[in-house]
C-alpha cells in the first residue's frame, strides 16, 4: 500500500518517494511488527486458550496453563503491517495468504478440546505445501542453483511441486516439534530468518552482487527478504515474553506459520540445498524424530532406540540439561554453522 502510494504522490511531493525505497520500507516493516507485537501480545494474551500439555514430553507440566497460541497475534500483526508496507507482487500476496491459513490451521487446534489427530494436521499441512509449491513454480521449468558449482539445474514443474511439498511440509512440522522448550524455536527461527533475508535481499536481489558471486539474481528478491527481516522483528517481539521462565507460548498457530515461511523462504533462493544450511538444527532436533516415528509406524524399522526425540528432550532427560542450556547450546551450534557454511556455499564455486 505504501508503495504505490510513494508512486502515485511523490511527484506531487518529494518526500513520498522515500515510501518506494525498499531499505525504508524494509525497516519500518521490522519495526513495526516488533513494537506492535512487543505492545500487543499482554495485552491480548488473557484472550488465548491455556496449554494442555504435551503427552510424553520432558517437563511438558511446567507449560501447562500458559496462554497458548499466541502465534495468532504475531502473524496477524505481520500479516497486516506487510500488506500495509511491503511492495506487493502476485506471489508475495499469496503467500501470505497461504501462511495466514497455515496460522489458523495451528490456531484452531491449540483451542480445540480435544487436540487434532496427527493424520488431520499432516493432511492440512500438505495440501498448505502443495499449494505453495504449485504457486511458486506458476507452471514453469524453475532454473536453481547447487552449491560449490557453476551449474545451474533445471527442474521441470512436476518435480518443483513435488519437492517443494516435501521441503515446505518437513520445515513446517520440524519447527512444530522444536516448540518445546522457552525460546528455542523462536530463537532458531529468527537465525534461519536472518540468514535467509540477508540472503535473499544483499546478494540474490542485487545485481551486481549476484553476477559477481556467480548467482542467479532475483527481481523480487529484495521483496521476500523484507519479509523475512519482517518476521525476525515479530519473532523478536514475542521472544520477550517466551524468554525463560515463559508467559506465554506460540502454539501450533504460531510454529507451523513460521515452519511455512521458513520453507517458502528456502525455495525462493532458488537453493533447496539452504535448508540443510539455515535451520540444521531444527532438523536434526525435530526433523530427525518424523523420521523414526514414521519408519517405526509404516515399515517397523526402529532407529535410535535409546535417543528421545525431540532431541531437546533427549538432552533434557538423560544429559541433565537446563532449558537454557539447551537453548544457548543449540542457538550456538547453529549460529557457527550457518555463518561458516553460508559464507563456503556463496562464495566457493
Amino acid at each position: 500500500m505504501l508503495f504505490w502510494i510513494g508512486e502515485l504522490l511523490e511527484k506531487q511531493f518529494g518526500p513520498f518517494r522515500l515510501f518506494t525505497s525498499y531499505l525504508f520500507l524494509g525497516g519500518w516493516s521490522v519495526s513495526l511488527c516488533w513494537l506492535l507485537t512487543f505492545i500487543l501480545l499482554p495485552r491480548l494474551s488473557r484472550l488465548l486458550p491455556r496449554d494442555r500439555g504435551r503427552a510424553h514430553a520432558v517437563q511438558s507440566s511446567a507449560a501447562q496453563g500458559k496462554p497458548t497460541g499466541a502465534g495468532v497475534i504475531f502473524i496477524s500483526i505481520f500479516t497486516l503491517v506487510e500488506l500495509i508496507v511491503l511492495p506487493p507482487t502476485n506471489q508475495s500476496l499469496a503467500v501470505i495468504l497461504l501462511n495466514y491459513l497455515a496460522m489458523l490451521s495451528g490456531w484452531f487446534d491449540d483451542k480445540a478440546i480435544d487436540s487434532w489427530s496427527e493424520y488431520k494436521k499432516g493432511l492440512i499441512d500438505v495440501f498448505l505445501a502443495v499449494a505453495a509449491s504449485t504457486l511458486l513454480c506458476d507452471a514453469q521449468t524453475t532454473t536453481i542453483w547447487l552449491p560449490f558449482t557453476k551449474t545451474m539445474l533445471s527442474v521441470p514443474p512436476w518435480l518443483f511441486i513435488a519437492g517443494g511439498t516435501v521441503l515446505i511440509w518437513t520445515a513446517i512440522n520440524s519447527t512444530n516439534c522444536t516448540d518445546g522448550v522457552d525460546g528455542l524455536s523462536g530463537t532458531l527461527t529468527a537465525v534461519a530468518f536472518t540468514s535467509l533475508g540477508g540472503l535473499l535481499y544483499f546478494v540474490l536481489g542485487h545485481k551486481e552482487i549476484a553476477n559477481y558471486l556467480l548467482l542467479p539474481h532475483y527481481q523480487d528478491g529484495a521483496v521476500w527478504g523484507i519479509m523475512a527481516f519482517s518476521l525476525v522483528g515479530t519473532i523478536l517481539g514475542y521472544l520477550w515474553y517466551n524468554a525463560n521462565p515463559s508467559s506465554l507460548l506460540m502454539g501450533d498457530a504460531g510454529s507451523r506459520s513460521l515452519g511455512f515461511l521458513l520453507g517458502v523462504f528456502v525455495i525462493k533462493t532458488g537453493n533447496p540445498f539452504m535448508i540443510f544450511i539455515v535451520s540444521a538444527v531444527l532438523l536434526v532436533n525435530g526433523g530427525t524424530g518424523l523420521v523414526k516415528v514414521a519408519l517405526l509406524r509404516f515399515f517397523k524399522i526402529a532407529i535410535f532406540r535409546t535417543v528421545r526425540f525431540p532431541l531437546h528432550d533427549h538432552v533434557r532427560h538423560n544429559k541433565g540439561w537446563s532449558n537454557t542450556q539447551v537453548l544457548v547450546r543449540f542457538a550456538l551450534v547453529q549460529v557457527m554453522m550457518t555463518m561458516i557454511t553460508l559464507v563456503l556455499l556463496i562464495k566457493v564455486r
